[in-house]
């Protein structure tokens, strides 16, 4: 357990390190100038979350902001970002470039054909400081995480996309993350910038929920704690090392009811909005990421100042940025000065030719596997939920399932939604040809986890209790997720029945499900695992294993060619 022991050692010294280098710095850190004068010192923040390494401008609504009028505008792709950056540092003097989180995970075909390796190139050279571990971090497990950071080649599919691999120049931050055996910190929790002699910290970490959104097998070892006393415990230490500017970067965010990308139309109650409140008054601002929605609000921290709370689109459409002014005497922000908004990446700017080069050559890489036809489709199959919360793309992708483990003994499917990406559109993406072809690399950005279909033995009752689960409590928010089911799986909910016994006509092929009887269930290893709080299908045995999701839909599309939309029939509703 190499990587384990060197992780905690990393994180571990990362506060005896921060407090050296308070004690010793100079006063020519990055960026100082012996000509700086004033009692002042500005510092533009420059934050990007959720880009999903969407380094190709992504397409459909995926691409496109809405402005406050209604109107939208086409936006995002890894150059123009670059372009934009350096346009809003080349307005300042000082700047920092950091992340909240899910830059990597859940990738088109692009950029995890390569694990993301293109992704933490384009950052590099962009310049990023520090980002948050998001959720999507993890989706291949805690060592593959330290490999990004720290580099080398993957332990089973080598160096693909250079010669080598040097790791992330950033560090990514787990402020509330730790090894379970021995409580040490399992990445480094916090992170200091200097800008003209003044130190800036900088906590980062995922969301406490990662161990339900992620595949439990890659993470088993490590545990998450509650975002608020992580970031209360190390804005203490910061501050007690001389660290008087202090920013949190937090993988949790909050819906909203619309607006453009500096309203702040936050749905009520929300996560993001309880950790940007309570945390403690050390910290002079919160960007926030997950919800993958846009707001810049500003909260009242517990001492009753005001601080931002901001966050931008996501696959980079978007770059929060937070203008703060430091007082030199105290190190510490002058909330009254501090200034926020979203910065929309225009695509009428010139690409960053660097930038673009390392998307050109990871095209050209991904080229021959990506643009390969795997099926057709007679019209749009899309994602969007009707309001039973069943969509046409998730029935579909259910019936592949079901359809690649009839040989196991399966009788119906079900898929989570978040595993379903993006849609299938009849135009297709610029890989495709505009004429209903499903490229691989469409389907791929459609189901890009590739977890492995597993078909389960579960009684009636076991199935139904699984499904109860679909409405949840989770840290006293109530929240729905609805599994898509294959063809010939039916039942009704009820929203105004208790949780767990919402439930009810759940049939198969027809059939009332007896509560005794023993039925062979296929879902992704995500889900096997207790994913997204589904614990009930732990408890089914006899598990077969099939093969990847990914090969299941492709071979599904190909065996059915012309493919039309399905039905939304299988989830009915009651008063």
């Amino acid at each position: 357990m190499t990587w384990f022991r060197r992780s905690a050692a990393l994180a571990a010294t990362a506060v005896a390190g921060a407090a050296v280098l308070l004690a010793q710095s100079p006063a020519t850190p990055a960026q100082a100038d012996s000509r700086a004068s004033g009692k002042t010192v500005d510092v533009r923040l420059i934050g990007i979350n959720d880009l999903h390494g969407n380094i190709e401008p992504p397409t459909g609504s995926s691409g496109r902001v809405t402005l406050s009028d209604g109107t939208t505008v086409n936006a995002g792709g890894a150059a123009f970002n670059a372009t934009h950056i350096k346009k809003l540092q080349s307005e300042v003097r000082n700047s920092v470039i950091v992340g909240q989180g899910d830059l990597i995970g859940a990738s088109p075909v692009v950029s995890a054909l390569f694990h993301d390796e293109p992704t933490v190139e384009i950052l590099n050279k962009v310049g990023m400081d520090a980002t948050a571990a998001g959720n999507h971090e993890f989706d291949e497990g805690y060592r593959e995480l330290l490999r990004m950071q720290h580099g080398g080649c993957h332990p089973v599919d080598g160096c693909q996309f250079s010669p080598s691999y040097t790791g992330a120049k950033f560090k990514i931050l787990g402020a509330n993350v730790t090894l379970a055996k021995s409580g040490l910190p399992a990445l480094p929790p916090f992170w200091v910038e200097f800008r003209d002699g003044v130190p800036i910290g900088f906590i980062g970490m995922p969301l406490k929920d990662v161990p339900i959104l992620v595949d439990p097998n890659g993470i088993k070892d490590l545990k998450f704690g509650d975002e608020i006393a992580a970031a209360n415990k190390y804005a203490d230490l910061l501050n007690w090392l001389g660290v008087k500017s202090i920013v949190l970067l937090v993988h949790q965010g909050d819906n909203t009811t619309g607006g453009g990308p500096d309203d702040c139309n936050t749905v009520a109650g929300g996560p993001g909005r309880l950790i940007a409140e309570k945390v403690s008054p050390k910290i002079d601002a919160v960007f926030s990421g997950h919800s993958h929605q846009q707001y810049n609000c500003t909260v009242t921290d517990p001492a009753g100042n005001p601080r931002p709370f901001i966050e931008g689109l996501a696959f980079g459409r978007e770059l929060s940025v937070v203008d703060l002014k430091i007082d030199k005497r105290t190190r510490d922000v002058v909330r009254s000065e501090t200034r926020a908004r979203n910065h929309v990446v225009t695509q009428d700017v010139t690409p960053d030719p660097k930038i673009q080069a390392v998307i050109d050559q990871a095209k050209s890489k991904a080229g021959p596997i990506a643009n390969k036809q795997v099926g057709t489709i007679a019209s749009d199959i899309l994602r969007a939920q009707n309001p039973a919360g069943e969509s046409a793309l998730g029935n579909l992708i259910a019936d592949s399932q079901l359809a690649a483990t009839t040989g196991n003994g399966a009788v119906a499917a079900l898929m989570n939604p978040g595993g379903v990406r993006a849609d299938l559109t009849y135009a297709g993406s610029p890989a495709g040809e505009g004429d209903g072809v499903v490229t691989y690399g469409e389907a791929f950005t459609v189901q890009p986890f590739g977890n492995i279909l597993q078909t389960v033995s579960l009684t009636g009752a076991q199935l139904k209790a699984a499904l109860e689960q679909q409405w949840q409590t989770v840290n006293g928010a109530q929240r729905q997720i609805v599994l898509q089911p294959s063809a010939g799986l039916t039942y009704s909910w009820s929203a105004s029945a208790p949780q767990g016994a919402k439930v009810s006509n759940l049939a198969i092929n027809g059939a009332a499900v007896d509560p005794a009887a023993s039925y062979r269930i296929t879902i992704n290893s995500f889900l096997q695992g207790g994913g997204d709080g589904f614990s009930a299908f732990t408890a089914g045995t006899s598990v077969t294993g099939g093969g990847i999701d990914l090969d299941a839909f492709s071979g599904y599309l190909a065996t059915h060619p012309s493919v039309s939309a399905p039905a939304l029939d299988r989830i009915t509703t009651t008063p």
